[in-house]
């Protein structure tokens, strides 16, 4: 059984009744439609942005944004990194995709990596984001993702799996 507790913009909290080994329980599920992430990759520089997040501050992560309702991943991912960095890509690879925070969350972050980036024009963000885009060597980023500068977790999941694959 499910009782809607929240409905939002973004997303939805529900308590959940159910029968686990025999035994009545509930739990708290945070409903969310998933997001789309860019680990956007030209001439060794990564487009990273600095957003500020509440309630953290600033920091610093590839590109990101929550599916439209019915939209695809990799069509968010290129939707993204067009409003986020003002740049566009000829193509979106499948880099990897994982819930961040599967005990309690319905969110699956797909990551993509971008390639034939251009510069398209300038940022089209939502009156709610602050953000700014810097470009970085990879092998940085790769550097502050290990030392604990860069602590978001889509961000640290594109620079780890994109690094591994390229040992293979």
């Amino acid at each position: 059984m499910r009782k809607k507790i929240f409905e939002g913009k973004v997303l939805s909290l529900s308590v959940y009744t159910l029968s686990l080994n025999g035994r009545k329980v509930t739990r708290e599920v945070i409903e969310h439609r998933g997001a789309a992430a860019v680990l956007a990759i030209e001439n060794g520089q990564v487009l990273l942005v600095r957003q500020h997040r509440f309630p953290h501050g600033y920091v610093l992560e590839i590109p990101a944004g929550t599916l439209e309702k019915g939209e695809a991943p990799k069509k968010c991912a290129f939707r993204e990194l067009r409003e986020e960095t003002g740049h566009t890509a000829k193509k979106m690879t499948s880099l990897i995709k994982y819930y961040p925070s599967i005990g309690y969350n319905t969110e699956v972050i797909h990551c993509y990596v971008a390639s034939g980036i251009k510069k398209a024009g300038s940022l089209q963000l939502d009156h709610d984001e602050i953000m700014s885009v810097v470009k970085i060597d990879f092998k940085k980023v790769l550097k502050m993702v290990l030392s604990g500068k860069i602590v978001d977790s889509k961000t640290i999941c594109a620079v780890l799996a994109y690094t591994m694959k390229k040992k293979q």
